[in-house]
């Protein structure tokens, strides 16, 4: 069974985006235990902030991560995978009783320490998506990962 925290910055607000999310957490309740640390965004009046911002953003991230987790920082330059690969990396780290760690950036994205902390940044995809589709996105290939497992759902 996948041990999964999904740290994000934001709360779902639309209810199209909190059903979808319900509908994938449902789907995988057999597979997977999924959590949800959902923190506070930080506001701001400007870009100019970004800095700061993201490194309050930062301090918040790092105080809910599990110690002993893979930490798995969401990020438009990270690498990216396939279905398949992600979900060999899912089985292995299931395999070695380690728990993931996905981190989902607010909309001024994640600070460096994050990404440099981080044991792997990802991409979900070279295009750029509203925070709060990640979730869904990412709930998505989840799912898939399991279902690749099971050789189901992926051709």
């Amino acid at each position: 069974m996948f041990n999964i925290q999904i740290i994000t910055l934001g709360k779902l607000k639309e209810t199209y985006w909190k059903d979808a999310e319900a509908e994938y957490l449902k789907r995988l309740s057999p597979y997977a235990k999924i959590t949800f640390t959902e923190l506070k965004e930080e506001s701001f009046t400007s870009v100019n902030e970004r800095e700061s911002i993201q490194k309050k953003e930062a301090e918040k991230i790092v105080k809910v991560a599990a110690d002993n987790s893979i930490l798995i920082a969401l990020h438009e330059r990270g690498k990216e995978m396939t279905s398949p690969e992600l979900a060999t990396l899912l089985e292995k780290k299931t395999e070695q009783g380690l728990p993931v760690t996905f981190v989902i950036g607010g909309p001024l994205g994640l600070h460096e320490s994050i990404l440099e902390k981080a044991n792997m940044q990802l991409s979900l995809s070279r295009l750029t998506f509203p925070h709060n589709m990640v979730r869904t996105i990412l709930l998505e290939q989840i799912y898939r990962s399991v279902m690749i497992g099971k050789g189901k759902y992926h051709y």
